[in-house]
């Protein structure tokens, strides 16, 4: 299998040497293999969200290393993350981060625009996204004129419009209701099990966890226990995530 994420003893301390200092993250080890589901889970406060600024360039570890696609992003400097980020990497936003004087098709093409993409390719990628996720009919629509789940496959679509290695989910539910939350968690596991995108989903949720193939948990700033689906219906492991959650 091929590492799509491999996260190498990161460590992510803040303050000062001569103040007080406080670690936020603690020798973090794990990989996302290609075309992987993979959830992390934690409380507030564990270190999930730091840990995912990381995985996504938005910030730099103490100490360690991140590959994405083979590539040391720790070792990019400042404008070649943007282009990176760019090309490799796909983000869903729990409160969507769409552009309301744009679009829902302008939205969905902003990373091909960024990257100087021609016009012709733009239009021909965002239809063929737009239809993968049944979005095509609200193209011409604004945010402001479509329901928080639509706003949501708007998003995914933007997130996957440019093929990143990976796609990062951040508590990418959490603003919807559990209809909506429903359909792009199923969304999300078919486009992981049909396209074999490769998925990491931040979430405190244990029923949108239940959509992955395993969760690995944060605590205190380390990767504790990790939780295996290996073949069980959703329903079964999202028993497996309330019993490992009671023992925390």
């Amino acid at each position: 299998m091929t590492e799509i994420l491999k996260v190498d003893q990161v460590t992510k301390t803040y303050g000062k040497k001569n103040e007080k200092q406080y670690q936020v993250l603690k020798n973090v080890n794990f990989t996302v293999e290609k075309g992987e589901f993979v959830g992390i889970m934690g409380a507030s406060g564990s270190g999930k969200t730091t840990l995912l600024n990381i995985l996504s360039t938005l910030d730099k570890p103490t100490t360690g290393n991140v590959f994405v696609n083979q590539q040391d992003i720790t070792l990019l400097k400042k404008n070649q993350m943007a282009d990176f980020r760019g090309k490799e990497i796909g983000f869903i936003f729990q409160d969507f981060n769409l552009l309301e004087n744009l679009t829902n098709r302008e939205n969905i093409a902003l990373p091909l625009s960024l990257q100087n993409e021609k016009p012709r390719v733009i239009e021909q990628k965002v239809r063929q996204i737009a239809d993968r996720l049944g979005i095509a009919h609200i193209l011409d629509k604004y945010p402001a004129e479509i329901s928080g789940g639509q706003k949501q496959r708007v998003a995914s679509a933007r997130a996957l419009v440019h093929n990143p290695a990976i796609l990062y989910g951040d508590e990418p539910t959490g603003a919807l209701d559990s209809k909506s939350a429903t359909e792009l968690l199923e969304t999300m596991s078919d486009l992981n099990q049909k396209d074999h995108v490769s998925i990491l989903m931040v979430t405190h949720d244990p029923y949108s966890a239940s959509y992955t193939q395993r969760i690995l948990f944060i605590k205190d700033g380390k990767i504790g226990k990790e939780l295996r689906k290996n073949g069980k219906s959703n329903e079964e492991f999202y028993q497996d995530i309330i019993a490992e959650l009671g023992r925390r």
